[in-house]
C-alpha cells in the first residue's frame, strides 16, 4: 500500500517513536515539583520547547506546546484579537485558509467583529498589494498561511508581514503545511503548527507569540504554558514532537528536492496520460511533496475508492467525497474545476516505482469512471442556435458532463444554458469554460434551480 496522504497526517517518525518510547519512562512526573521526579520532567519539557523553538526561529519562552493545531490557531487568534480589543475588531483571513482559521472568523463575527476575506488568484495565492489593501485603522489581526493544505501553493508571507507591520497590525501564520520544509520567512507576530503534519504524535500543536505582541488569553488558564494552554502537559508526545521537527528538519533538503522532482513528473504526466485533467496551483511556489489535479466528468468519491482498492491512499476536495456535499472552499475560491479532484501528498521516503505505479494505475481508473458515467466525447458540428439542458436533480459531475455533450450542438457564438440545483454547478461550469475555452455568460435564478449560460467560443 503507498500511502499518498501525509498533508492530512504523516506517519510516525522513526525517531518520534524512540523518542516517545523513552519519554514514557521518564516524562510521566509534574514537571511544575521539585523533587527528582518532576526536575527531570521539566529538564524533558524544557529541552523540547528549546528544539522546537529553534526550528520555528523564535526564543523559548515564545513557545507554548496545545493539545493539537486547531487548538493553537483557536487560541492564538482569540488571544491576538482579545489583546488588541481596544484598538478595533477588525480581522483578516485569506479566502483558502485552513478551516481552524475560518471557523475562528466565523465565531469572531458571531461574536460582533468584523471579517475581510482577501481573494487569491487562480493559482491559490493571494495578491500582497491587495492584502495590504484590506488592513484598516481598526484591523485588530491578519491571518496567512505560509503554504496551502489542499494545493500546497506557498503564500508571500514576507511581503504581507512587511505591510502589517507598517500598519502596527499583528500577523498570525498558520505553519502547519511548511513547517516540516523550513522556517517561515518574514517578520511574522504568531505561528501555530501541528506535529502530525511532520511524523510526530497527534494531539500536539504549538502556539508562538513574538514578544512585545499584545496577547491575552481566553477562557479558563492556569500556570501552565504560560497560561496559554490549560492542563497537564503531555510530555512523551511533546518531546517525540520536537525530536521529529528536528529529525524531518535535518532531511528537509534532499527529500525537499528528491520529491520536487517526483511531484514534478506527475504535474507533467497526468495531463499527457488523462485527458481533461486540470493541474491546480501553482507551478513554482509550491511545496515540493504536493501536487493536485482534477479529473473532468468522473465522480471524486469513485475515483478515490478505485486508487484505494489499486494499493494508493489519496484525498480530495470534490464534493462529491464530503459529507456536506460542497466543493471544497479553497478550489471555490480559485475558480478550479473540483470535480474528480485528486491530492497526492509524498511521504518522506517514497520511492520513485510507487510514483511510476500510481501513474500507471491513474489512466484506466478515470477511463473506468468516465464509461460508467456516461463521459461525452469531444467534438461537434452542431447548428443550432441556442440549447437548454435539464440536470436539475443531478449532482456532481453529472451537470458538467451534460454541458459537454450539449455544447456540440450548438453553432459557435450559440449558446448553452444549463438547469442545474447542485450548488457545486456555480464552481464546475464556470471552471469548465475556463479549461475548455468556452465562454462562461453568467448565471440567474430559473423556476427551479439555477440557469448557467455558457457560449461556444470554439
Amino acid at each position: 500500500m503507498s500511502y499518498f496522504d501525509v498533508a492530512s497526517s504523516a506517519p510516525l517518525h522513526p525517531v518520534a517513536r524512540q523518542a516517545l518510547q523513552a519519554s514514557l519512562d521518564e516524562g510521566w512526573a509534574d514537571p511544575a515539583r521539585l523533587y527528582r521526579e518532576g526536575r527531570r520532567a521539566r529538564l524533558l519539557l524544557d529541552a523540547a520547547r528549546e528544539a522546537a523553538a529553534d526550528a520555528v526561529g523564535c526564543r523559548p519562552d515564545e513557545l507554548v506546546f496545545t493539545s493539537s493545531g486547531t487548538r493553537a490557531v483557536h487560541s492564538g487568534t482569540a488571544g491576538a484579537l482579545a489583546g488588541r480589543r481596544r484598538v478595533g475588531r477588525h480581522l483578516i483571513v485569506s479566502a483558502v485558509e485552513h478551516s481552524s482559521v475560518l471557523h475562528s472568523a466565523e465565531a469572531h463575527e458571531g461574536d460582533g467583529g468584523t471579517v475581510t476575506e482577501v481573494a487569491v488568484d487562480r493559482g491559490g495565492a493571494v495578491d500582497p498589494e491587495a492584502y495590504a489593501a484590506a488592513l484598516r485603522e481598526d484591523t485588530a489581526l491578519a491571518c496567512l498561511q505560509s503554504a496551502n493544505h489542499e494545493v500546497g501553493t506557498e503564500q508571500p508571507v514576507a511581503r504581507v508581514a512587511e505591510a502589517c507591520r507598517a500598519a502596527g497590525v499583528p500577523l498570525l501564520v498558520d505553519a502547519a503545511q511548511s513547517l516540516p520544509w523550513g522556517r517561515v520567512e518574514g517578520d511574522w507576530s504568531l505561528l501555530t503548527g501541528s506535529a502530525h503534519k511532520w511524523g510526530g504524535p497527534a494531539g500536539v500543536g504549538l502556539l508562538v507569540v513574538r514578544k512585545g505582541v499584545r496577547f491575552a488569553a481566553q477562557g479558563p488558564v492556569d500556570e501552565r504554558e504560560s497560561g496559554r494552554a490549560a492542563g497537564f502537559e503531555n510530555i512523551p508526545a511533546i518531546v517525540a514532537a520536537a525530536a521529529s521537527l528536528r529529525a524531518v528538519r535535518a532531511e528537509a533538503a534532499a527529500e525537499g528536492a528528491r520529491l520536487r522532482e517526483l511531484t514534478e513528473r506527475i504535474r507533467a504526466r497526468v495531463p499527457e496520460l488523462v485527458p481533461d485533467v486540470e493541474v491546480v496551483g501553482d507551478p513554482v511556489r509550491r511545496l515540493p511533496h504536493l501536487v493536485t489535479f482534477s479529473c473532468l466528468y468522473v465522480d471524486g468519491e469513485t475515483v478515490l475508492h478505485e486508487l484505494d482498492r489499486a494499493g494508493f491512499s489519496v484525498s480530495s476536495g470534490s464534493s462529491c467525497t464530503s459529507s456536506t456535499l460542497t466543493p471544497s472552499h479553497v478550489l471555490r475560491a480559485m475558480g478550479v474545476v473540483s470535480e474528480g479532484n485528486v491530492r497526492v501528498s509524498l511521504p518522506f521516503g517514497t520511492e520513485e516505482a510507487d510514483v511510476e505505479r500510481f501513474l500507471d494505475v491513474l489512466p484506466g481508473v478515470v477511463r473506468g469512471v468516465r464509461e460508467t458515467l456516461g463521459a461525452p466525447v469531444a467534438g461537434g458540428d452542431g447548428a443550432a442556435e441556442a440549447v437548454t439542458v435539464d440536470a436539475l436533480g443531478m449532482s456532481c459531475p453529472l451537470p458538467v458532463i451534460e454541458l459537454a455533450k450539449a455544447i456540440g450542438r450548438v453553432r459557435v457564438g450559440g449558446t448553452v444554458t444549463v438547469l442545474a440545483d447542485d450548488e457545486v454547478a456555480a464552481v464546475d461550469i464556470p471552471a469548465w469554460c475556463w479549461t475548455q475555452g468556452q465562454e462562461y455568460v453568467g448565471e440567474r435564478p430559473a423556476d427551479h434551480g439555477v440557469a448557467y449560460v455558457v457560449r461556444r467560443s470554439s
